[in-house]
């Protein structure tokens, strides 16, 4: 599995280089690079946690989950993104802390750093770019950032070599710590929407059922409900009444609804003149019962 691979790989060199970071930071007398190294470490950690979550999560179903295991990997997303924005809360916290009270910085070493800072982050956000899992797209976002990150502490590092304007330090840092916690704010909501069932993006239930109404036999279709285990696979359970031979309007049923993206259905036919057991009904549908006659 290439994400797996890819996750690992990431997770390695961002634990290697926060390592490096902390002997540099020490050295260089850098209160930037040593919060960096905290966040680095942050970021391996929640690495971490995305590749063992990212590896359950591509089990089949089996006995105790039923519908598989690809909501560990949205579970990941959910971690990675609340460590996202605890550690933006922190380096602003930090960032206004230094306006108040400046620190002396060895720039030469802060600029060659920050040099390999960029590469090595560069190579991890690579790595991680193509993925196609929330969880994934949580763990680009970290390495896209300490890229970003990196750079701006590159071109300030030189800037502040020559005109020794401090400043320009913490405020790199709060610019980069409002735009992760954005992001990470976004991918929550998606998360949420996940956990929450909320029917996937591009789906429209009145559009579905419309179509299927429209369907040789389908006399109404009805209950339909649609979620999404992890944002790209969807399922769906409905009842349509029919008029015909159950299994073609099944098969054509389900066609239909590949069309739409959903790949598992389950579907329960009702004759004719079979009263619908379940009293439930979504709201928007109820008032159609009973009003086709084809």
């Amino acid at each position: 599995m290439k994400t797996q691979r890819n996750i690992l790989l990431a997770f390695i060199l961002n634990l290697l280089f926060s390592a490096f970071e902390l002997v540099g930071g020490l050295l260089i007398g850098s209160v930037a690079i040593l919060s960096d190294a905290l966040h680095d470490l942050g970021d391996a950690m929640s690495i971490g946690i995305a590749f063992f979550l990212e590896r359950k999560s591509t089990r089949p179903p089996d006995e105790t989950h039923s519908y598989g295991y690809a909501r560990y990997s949205v579970l990941g997303g959910l971690i990675t993104s609340l460590i996202l924005l605890v550690g933006s809360c922190l380096v602003v916290y930090n960032a206004i802390g230094r306006i108040f009270s400046p620190t002396p910085i060895n720039y030469d070493s802060m600029i060659v750093f920050a040099v390999v800072g960029v590469i090595v982050n560069f190579i991890a956000a690579r790595l991680t770019s193509h993925g196609d899992s929330l969880n994934q797209r949580a763990v680009n976002l970290h390495m896209l950032e300490d890229v970003l990150g990196w750079i701006v502490v590159l071109i300030g590092a030189i800037v502040m070599r020559f005109t020794d304007f401090w400043l320009i330090d913490p405020l790199m840092s709060v610019g980069v710590a409002v735009y992760i916690f954005i992001h990470a704010i976004r991918n929550l909501k998606e998360v949420a929407d996940l956990f929450l069932e909320r029917t996937p993006k591009g789906i429209s239930l009145a559009d579905l059922k419309e179509h299927l109404c429209h369907l040789e036999g389908v006399l109404d279709a009805h209950h339909i409900h649609v979620w999404s285990v992890d944002g790209f696979h969807h399922s769906a359970t409905l009842h349509i009444r029919i008029n015909g031979d159950a299994h073609t309007i099944k098969e054509t049923v389900r066609e239909e609804l590949q069309e739409h993206g959903i790949v598992h259905v389950t579907i329960e036919t009702e004759k004719e003149n079979e009263p619908c057991h379940d009293r439930v009904c979504t709201p928007v549908l109820e008032a159609d019962h009973g009003h086709h006659h084809h």
